[in-house]
């Protein structure tokens, strides 16, 4: 196999500019729609919604790679480094880290790709890992970096980097195209695109010994914003999540020719996909806000408890919604009490009630898509 970076237009990579135009316009119009609803959220809001975004995107960029974090402690070290009170809890080193590096990127933006940065945000996302040989630096091991899957006596190699020894090159050219390449720059591009070609140019270099998917995806999101000119806040990590496995397809078939077009196409699409989940999610938190402020001392400790534990799942609702018995667990009370205090959840227009005796399921009321 003769990968894109052996061949001898790389990376000189073509793609149909007409085909983009379309998703081009409809992100930068969904931007400004976005910052509008954003700019008209209060500070307590807007920085409820920043937490809670940033603290999603760094679960699912990890998760993408087979990392699961704890929430609570990502949650609770993106607060303590934006300034923002919060427990005294221990953070995991590996919660920091991305924390860290999601932290970093959102404050900024707006400067220059250097390789300091990029040697910044690995050992971010390597803090406690003792079985990397380079960490903070690009990869030196002579062996192929290669992508392999299916048995050992007969793996099936779906990708292969460049080596080692001709990294550092890479790098260079490809830093030099990012910063060449952004708005204001001597070749600006359309923001999606080069947010597209800037993940798969990187990835294809795969320049470090690992975290380079949390990385190359930090670098779209980055180029993402300073085409906006502000952080995004974008679901992006999610939305490629979500479809994984469409991803590492769309990936592998890239790595093959310097004619991205199909990839470009799958990746703006996905962006487009992230900025309805951002919308849906800022929306979602609005009408949290107005619905708590309009309960504000009609409930007891227990009915507060079990909704603000509904509202911690986000707009895709309390999995199979609330019960009787998931009410309880929550806030421990009698069955009796739990059906009067449910029903007057009901009565308040907190939750909407489905079904009937034991099939009685409660979701709430701010989310219209229910079972």
């Amino acid at each position: 196999m003769i990968w894109n970076w052996q061949q001898p237009d790389w990376p000189q990579f073509r793609y149909e500019k007409a085909q983009r135009e379309v998703q081009e316009d409809c992100f930068l119009h969904s931007a400004g729609i976005l910052l509008g609803v954003i700019k008209h959220l209060d500070a307590d809001a807007h920085e409820k919604l920043r937490i809670e975004l940033i603290t999603n995107e760094a679960l699912q960029t990890s998760a993408i790679e087979g990392e699961i974090l704890d929430r609570e402690s990502v949650q609770s070290s993106l607060r303590r480094q934006f300034g923002l009170q919060t427990d005294d809890r221990r953070i995991p080193p590996r919660e920091q880290g991305i924390a860290g590096m999601m932290v970093e990127l959102y404050k900024t933006f707006a400067e220059p790709l250097t390789h300091e940065t990029l040697f910044h945000w690995h050992t971010l996302l390597t803090q406690g890992r003792t079985d990397l040989r380079d960490i903070g630096c690009y990869r030196t091991h002579e062996e192929p970096m290669q992508v392999v899957s299916a048995r050992l006596d007969r793996p099936t190699v779906h990708f292969e980097a460049p080596p080692s020894r001709n990294v550092h090159k890479e790098m260079d050219h490809f830093v030099e195209w990012f910063n060449r390449t952004v708005p204001g720059g001597p070749n600006p591009l359309p923001p999606v695109t080069r947010s597209g070609i800037a993940h798969l140019y990187f990835v294809t270099i795969h320049p470090f010994e690992d975290g380079n998917g949390r990385v190359g995806r930090a670098i779209a999101e980055k180029a993402l914003a300073q085409s906006l000119g502000h952080p995004t806040l974008l679901a992006l990590a999610d939305a490629i999540k979500r479809r994984q496995k469409e991803y590492y397809r769309a990936l592998e078939e890239a790595n093959k020719d310097n004619d991205i077009s199909s990839w470009l196409a799958w990746f703006a699409d996905t962006v487009l996909d992230a900025q309805s989940t951002t919308q849906m999610r800022v929306e979602f938190l609005v009408e949290k806000t107005k619905l708590l402020d309009r309960l504000r001392g009609q409930l007891n400790q227990r009915q507060e408890k079990a909704l603000l534990r509904m509202f911690q799942e986000g707009p895709d609702g309390f999995k199979g919604g609330m019960s009787a018995e998931k009410y309880i667990a929550i806030a421990p009370t009698s069955p009796a009490t739990a059906t009067r205090d449910l029903q007057d959840l009901v009565e308040k227009g907190a939750l909407v009630r489905k079904g009937e005796r034991k099939h009685t399921r409660y979701y709430l009321s701010v989310i219209s898509d229910h079972p």
